[in-house]
């Protein structure tokens, strides 16, 4: 997608921040759509499913109730102690309330963070390939994302045994994301227990805790306070419209974090964090729901991509993304996922937006419907017979 020239006048934080892939295949997609095209959307992660009704329902009524102002900056009481009694009933890790900072998302949650933590210069390890945006989110505050590469032929596990010679005197933390975005990966306890033990601060991304098909995930806390923790509503919950996350911080973070939060964000939306509380207490059942049809259309995915040729050494077993090796297609995902677009009518990510490791490869989300996926697997077929008939593509 051609980009418009800058003005002299950019700042070079705005100037360095990279495009976001995914939201270029999406709004190319919606402009066909606006054609007449019918678009099968496997790029984007987002659930398709209609957030519970007892979310909804805890919203109504605490707009109808006047919950309409600013809360306290760290978030509701109330909703920070349902969190507590969260991570005691599934990780076993005593929190206090305190520790908690509720933000609109996870993103406002990792700003703090990196802002609270980091100083111009200071170094953070991260996987490549991993979620597009850490990059960025590090280089607006100065600090210097350095990437590790994982192999695909072991499931794309972090090396911790190799990260020692990655550490340097300015590294001050590791980002882990499990499951992960983009490649659907796991982290083991024994993985987390030996990063634990490095010395850097670990940030650990849980967005997609709870969306876990085999075995259980395990969170940061459990191994190490010497950590911080990003999590959210959105995935778990279909909640990403509502734009509600947190942190978990060391107590003698939470003090600058909080300054940080009163005076850039103020507060997350008061009538949203009742609508999160109901999501603890009362949601069980339909994300235990969700999440069956998930695994389901995960190996109904990971069938029909194996039947079409892809290579897929290791099962993702959680989030809702597979991440394949399509470069026996192409080395420019960019321009083949564009090409499956406009001759297939299916949305995919290419690889290169979660780093130089991801290229090369797709990534599909399967937060769509059985029906979706199937359609999509025929036309995928028909893409690639085409492709072989005919001239070389991107």
């Amino acid at each position: 997608m051609a980009e418009l020239p800058f003005s002299s006048d950019v700042s070079r934080r705005a100037r360095d921040i990279t495009p976001f892939l995914v939201m270029d295949i999406l709004e190319r997609a919606q402009e066909l759509e606006r054609a007449g095209r019918h678009i099968i959307h496997l790029e984007i992660g987002e659930p398709d499913f209609p957030t519970p009704e007892v979310i909804k329902e805890a919203a109504f009524r605490a707009m109808a109730a006047g919950e309409t102002q600013y809360t306290h900056s760290q978030g509701l009481p109330e909703l920070r102690e349902a969190l507590c009694q969260h991570y005691l009933a599934k990780y076993g890790v005593n929190l206090t309330p305190e520790q908690f900072i509720v933000t609109s998302g996870t993103s406002p949650a990792m700003l703090l963070i990196f802002a609270g933590l980091l100083d111009a210069g200071d170094e953070v390890l991260l996987t490549d390939p991993a979620y597009a945006c850490y990059p960025n989110f590090l280089r607006l505050v100065d600090a210097v994302p350095h990437r590790v590469p994982v192999r695909e032929e072991e499931g794309f596990r972090l090396p911790v045994e190799d990260l020692p010679r990655f550490l340097g005197p300015r590294t001050k933390g590791i980002i882990i994301n499990s499951p992960s975005n983009p490649t659907g990966m796991v982290l083991p306890p024994e993985t987390l227990a030996e990063l634990a033990g490095l010395g850097p601060y670990i940030i650990s991304d849980e967005i997609y805790h709870g969306l876990v098909y085999e075995g259980r995930e395990h969170s940061i806390l459990e191994f190490t306070d010497r950590a911080f923790v990003l999590n959210g509503f959105s995935k778990l919950y279909a909640m990403t419209g509502w734009r509600l996350g947190y942190l978990i911080a060391p107590k003698d973070f939470i003090r600058p974090l909080q300054r940080l939060m009163q005076n850039f964000f103020i507060s997350a939306n008061s009538f949203v964090q009742r609508a999160g509380i109901a999501a603890l207490t009362q949601a069980g059942p339909e994300v235990a729901r969700m999440r069956a049809v998930y695994d389901e259309r995960r190996r109904f995915l990971l069938a029909g991509l194996r039947r079409l040729g892809f290579r897929l050494p290791v099962d993702p077993t959680g989030a809702f993304y597979v991440f394949v090796n399509a470069r026996h297609l192409s080395l420019d995902s960019y321009a083949l996922a564009f090409d499956i677009l406009e001759k297939a009518g299916v949305g995919v990510t290419p690889g290169i937006d979660f780093g130089p490791g991801g290229e090369g490869f797709l990534r599909f989300s399967y937060a769509n419907s059985l029906e979706n996926l199937a359609e999509a697997l025929v036309r995928l077929e028909a893409y690639l017979a085409a492709r072989r008939a005919g001239p070389a593509g991107p």
